[in-house]
């Protein structure tokens, strides 16, 4: 009976126990995030349904992969802000070779619970950036750099005076240092040349988390990648100025096709999409918005062409508009180059666009060239056949078609049947004379 009873407990221990095992075995693994690109509002939701996903399938780490410019100040706090207060460990890697955490990488690289790097990869030059890319001016850059290095100081304090100092001097003066470097100045915790390896020397690391400390057991994790979603992927590529540039482009003259031509849907519904995804991109990236002043007068000189045409003079006026504008909304100083337009790409649109609006200009001037094919301004020297006597007034039949005609002074009636010549007309009625049998 005893032995009954300890037989019952054990197996009632192995129900319990089993989903406790099965979820120790899920922990298992360690959740990959990939940022390769500008930080981005998209980005940041992307980073934030990362982290959410690792505490719901209670992950052992995060490992966050990294290759980043920079990005604004504003979306460097939500990601930060985001990483540290993560249950579940982070570890921020920059990789790969070649890579860099520019800007405000380098605060989030800073405020993940460890950091490491692959050989030849660089951090640093982090100083800050206007949301809009506009001059911060000396007092605001003033509080903005003071801001962001107490923030670097609180992120690096527990790497060390040295580390410190470093990371205050990526804000103040913009210096980028070396793997090596950062390692040595204690900024980061490893160099590692693969995930693999970085999931080697992290085992046994001790991180503090927001319920506490931490020692780190990544002996055998799985690394189960997760992707942007489709949707972060279509607002990650919005942000891409080449893109938005293209998509306002291509908006406005679609509009100037629909007013131009008006009772079609398809370059009116073309344009408005078009310019609804711009400007979308345009509420991202720094812009200036006085470059859109000069688009807008360059696309209202093209319309001006077509409806008034001037040789070309309305269109060069306008691509040389068109080229200024697009410069001065996405390259204006203090703009990052990460966030600028391609020049090339400006030049070649406005060139193609300028193009564009020479050849239709060129057909409506070719049209108004061309002779009258039709109506009665091309029936007159052409001959017809009375149908009904001209006396003076009658019917003459001309090219398939019944006019009515009148005789000119002086030929009296002229009977049906004869053949006549056009010689003018007087509003919708034909002047006719007769023919002779000579002629």
């Amino acid at each position: 009976m005893r032995f009954l009873k300890r037989v019952l407990v054990v197996v009632i221990m192995m129900i319990f126990l089993a989903p406790a095992a099965g979820r120790a075995q899920s922990s298992g693994d360690a959740l990959l995030l990939t940022i390769d690109g500008p930080l981005t509002p998209a980005m940041a939701e992307y980073l934030e349904r990362g982290l959410e996903r690792a505490e719901q399938d209670e992950a052992e780490l995060v490992l966050l992969t990294l290759n980043t410019p920079g990005g604004s100040v504003d979306v460097m706090n939500r990601m930060v802000q985001a990483v540290r207060a993560s249950t579940v460990p982070v570890v921020v890697y920059i990789t790969p070779r070649g890579a860099a955490a520019g800007s405000a990488g380098t605060v989030l690289t800073l405020a993940g619970h460890a950091a490491a790097m692959t050989p030849e990869t660089v951090i640093g030059a982090a100083s800050p950036v206007g949301s809009q890319g506009e001059d911060l001016g000396e007092t605001m850059e003033a509080k903005t750099v003071e801001i962001l290095k107490a923030t670097v100081r609180s992120l690096a304090a527990r790497r060390g005076e040295t580390a410190v100092q470093l990371a205050e001097e990526t804000i103040e003066s913009a210096r980028a240092v070396s793997a090596e470097e950062a390692i040595a100045a204690g900024m980061v915790d490893f160099i590692a040349d693969n995930p693999a390896d970085l999931l080697r020397q992290v085992d046994g690391f001790s991180v503090v988390l927001p319920q506490g400390e931490r020692r780190l057991q990544t002996s055998g994790l799985n690394l189960i990648p997760l992707s942007q979603s489709w949707i972060e992927r279509i607002l990650q590529v919005l942000t891409n100025p080449n893109v938005t540039f293209l998509l306002l482009t291509i908006g406005v003259q679609a509009l100037l096709i629909e007013l131009s031509h008006p009772g079609g849907w398809l370059a009116g519904f073309v344009g408005v999409v078009s310019l609804s995804l711009g400007a979308y991109g345009l509420g991202i990236l720094p812009v200036n918005w006085f470059g859109l002043v000069f688009l807008l007068t360059a696309f209202v000189l093209f319309f001006l062409e077509i409806k008034a045409p001037t040789h070309g003079a309305l269109t060069i006026a306008g691509l040389g508009a068109f080229i200024m504008g697009s410069l001065v909304l996405f390259n204006s100083p203090g703009t990052p180059w990460f966030q600028r337009v391609s020049i090339p790409l400006v030049l070649g649109t406005g060139l193609a666009t300028a193009a564009m609006f020479m050849t239709i200009v060129a057909f409506a001037i070719r049209a108004q060239l061309r002779p009258v094919s039709m109506g009665i301004e091309v029936l007159t020297g052409r001959r017809g056949l009375v149908v009904s006597t001209l006396n003076p007034s009658g019917a003459v039949q001309m090219a398939g078609e019944l006019w009515s005609a009148d005789a000119v002074d002086g030929s009296g009636p002229i009977l049906e049947g004869e053949r006549v010549e056009i010689v003018g007309s007087e509003g919708l009625r034909l002047l006719v004379r007769p023919i002779s049998e000579g002629e």
